[in-house]
């Protein structure tokens, strides 16, 4: 992440300096939904000239056309993968100091044998970490215009001192997390809350409830940039989000960098949409106007 950020930041520069002047801009089409793109991209070893592609990609597979069904094609999924794949077998005969080529020369011990990743498994590792970081980090970005817009006065605190952001960037992972439920697969019997569960059970557990539980975050419903305590919005355990790190960092870089612009802005709401996905929530257009 150290060595990324600087290149992240670059690009969040270029995208927002050219609206400076301009009375009016959207978190989602004008950042949001470009610097996920472009950090994985980084991180991954895949060209610029690529990066678009990802994001299309990620838009087709997880994209629905309304209330009653998928708007994907059914090739979505494969056409993602074979993008993929291309990736890999070109970084294979072209390696870089990147994640991808890292995977690539990785060693593993499997049942006392020592080898190298299969493309499959560096296949899966990277489209999962590209496909995940994508969306929600973008609706992460909303949420921070959102939230900053309807709070005016912890915006200008962050303007005062930078360096609350960090910690008003996880406030907004609770408050509103990108991605509020989580599914898990019940490797065995298993009782919670003396409710016994069985074997081959699927638990889709409301972490996005979770984050606003009274017992644990006292006045849960209000939006606080000066709260502390853990949230459930990356997870826990064993399947902590691989991503946290990286999301930590955009939303920050992304933050920073809009409010050394514009320390005052408003959201318009009359003009602005949630995105309809089958996974993540968040705004998919969310136009502000700059004072």
């Amino acid at each position: 992440m150290e060595a990324i950020e600087p290149l992240a930041r670059r690009y969040c520069e270029r995208a927002l300096d050219q609206l400076v002047g301009s009375s009016r801009f959207d978190f989602i089409a004008d950042l949001g939904a470009q610097i996920p793109m472009r950090t994985i991209g980084y991180l991954l070893g895949i060209p610029e000239e690529g990066q678009q592609a990802v994001r299309d990609n990620t838009n087709q597979a997880i994209g629905l056309k309304d209330s009653s069904g998928y708007a994907v094609s059914e090739n979505a999924f494969e056409n993602s993968y074979q993008l993929f794949a291309d990736y890999i077998e070109w970084r294979a005969e072209h390696p870089s100091d990147d994640l991808m080529t890292q995977l690539l020369n990785a060693e593993v011990e499997d049942e006392g044998e020592i080898r190298r990743l299969t493309r499959t498994e560096v296949l899966m590792y990277t489209s999962m970490v590209a496909g995940a970081g994508n969306e929600t980090t973008t609706r992460l970005i909303g949420f921070i215009g959102a939230l900053l817009s309807d709070h005016p006065d912890q915006r200008r605190e962050l303007v005062a001192d930078p360096g609350l952001i960090p910690g008003a960037i996880e406030e907004v992972l609770r408050y509103e997390s990108p991605s509020p439920v989580q599914a898990r697969y019940v490797a065995h019997d298993v009782k919670c809350w003396d409710q016994a569960i069985p074997e081959g059970s699927i638990m889709l557990l409301l972490n996005g409830s979770a984050n606003r539980d009274e017992r644990h975050f006292p006045d849960g419903e209000r939006f606080d940039i000066h709260r502390r305590g853990a949230h459930l919005s990356f997870g826990q355990g064993l399947h902590f989000c691989l991503g946290s790190a990286m999301a930590r960092m955009q939303a920050r870089v992304a933050t920073e960098e809009l409010l050394k612009r514009w320390p005052d802005w408003e959201v318009d709401y009359s003009n602005a949409e949630m995105a309809h996905t089958s996974s993540v929530r968040g705004w998919g257009k969310l136009p502000a106007t700059f004072s």
